[in-house]
């Protein structure tokens, strides 16, 4: 059939077959080297400062904890790193428990050209819920089970009436799925006029995995690859999945590439959307699902990135207190003033 529609066309077959191959070559263009342009999206995962209940070592999910007077300090630090460093911020997101929201704040709050602007904040970043253990401390494990403590204590108290389960690990990434559909591909299909993207996500530890474990899974494995020098987990044999925890406003820093919109290209707006929001079916690998197509790349920078934190000490006697936004700036509060 294949050899019989070439050898004998009907105008009708010519004409579908002339589509096909336009549709072909404006693809082509859009993916060739002389035709594209592409761009680098510089993307922050930050876990938020220190909380009164990081302090006390009791569970804190969907519970509330402010940060301490070392976590403005941590958050303070981090703000005035990255506008050192990056360009201005153009997007950021939070989760909307206030630790978050706090210290992306301070991330804005350090911007030399931010005028009012404030984080788009999310319930879809919020931390898992502990449940029954929300403002529980942290069960020991105990030495005669293989257990954790937690699940020890679980396996206890399940069938007690007032037992709340913690969220489940499904729950979280339907979530960060979410996120990422709703909010991060749209960024990925900005026009070559507009500004490069520094993207900032201020959430929790725990919800930060499966984050990343969401991004991750929009490239095909053999796109995506470590800084130079940069190792993760002991010799760089920990699968990329499993980048380890995140310290109070620690970062993942990440470099998306991706191709972009080229005036010139001859290129219409069906072709844009199905390069943009490819099928979930596309198959790079064997086996690997990729939704997004091999022309876009993904560099991890630095993981759980530490840098601003240096020569940063405890305040005596009320670093570990919450934070009291009456006070003048946190740091220039502990600066002592220089006798004669």
């Amino acid at each position: 059939m294949a050899v019989q529609f070439c050898q004998q066309p009907t105008r009708a077959k010519q004409n579908a077959w002339q589509q096909v191959c336009q549709r072909t070559k404006r693809i082509f263009d859009f993916f060739s080297p002389r035709r594209r342009d592409v761009r680098v999206m510089k993307l922050y995962l930050i876990r938020h400062g220190e909380t009164v209940d990081n302090v006390a070592q009791v569970y804190a999910g969907v519970r509330d904890s402010p940060l301490t007077v070392q976590g403005v300090l941590q958050a303070e630090r981090l703000g005035r790193y990255l506008t050192a460093s990056e360009q201005p911020i153009t997007h950021i997101f939070a989760s909307d428990l206030q630790r978050a929201v706090k210290t992306a704040e301070a991330l804005l709050s350090a911007q030399t050209n931010d005028h009012g602007s404030a984080p788009v904040t999310l319930r879809q970043l919020r931390e898992q819920d502990f449940g029954f253990y929300e403002g529980k401390p942290f069960y020991t494990r105990q030495r005669d089970s293989k257990k954790s403590g937690k699940d020890a204590h679980r396996s206890r108290h399940q069938d007690d009436p007032d037992f709340q389960d913690v969220e489940s690990k499904e729950s979280m990434t339907t979530r960060t799925n979410a996120f990422v559909a709703e909010h991060l591909r749209p960024l990925l299909q900005r026009s070559v006029s507009e500004q490069q993207p520094i993207v900032i996500i201020v959430s929790h530890g725990i919800i930060l995995s499966h984050l990343w474990g969401s991004i991750l899974a929009m490239f095909s494995k053999h796109t995506v690859s470590l800084a130079p020098g940069l190792s993760v987990g002991s010799g760089g044999i920990v699968p990329l999945e499993y980048l380890g925890s995140w310290s109070n406003t620690g970062y993942l820093e990440l470099d998306i590439t991706y191709p972009i919109v080229n005036p010139h290209a001859d290129l219409n707006s069906n072709d844009v959307a199905a390069v943009a929001s490819p099928k979930s079916s596309e198959k790079a690998d064997e086996g690997d699902s990729v939704t997004l197509p091999t022309t876009f790349k993904l560099v991890v920078r630095n993981v759980n990135g530490k840098e601003h934190l240096r020569g940063l000490k405890r305040a005596r006697g009320v670093g570990s207190s919450q934070h009291d936004e009456g006070q003048k700036k946190i740091e220039t509060f502990f600066k002592k003033a220089k006798t004669g």
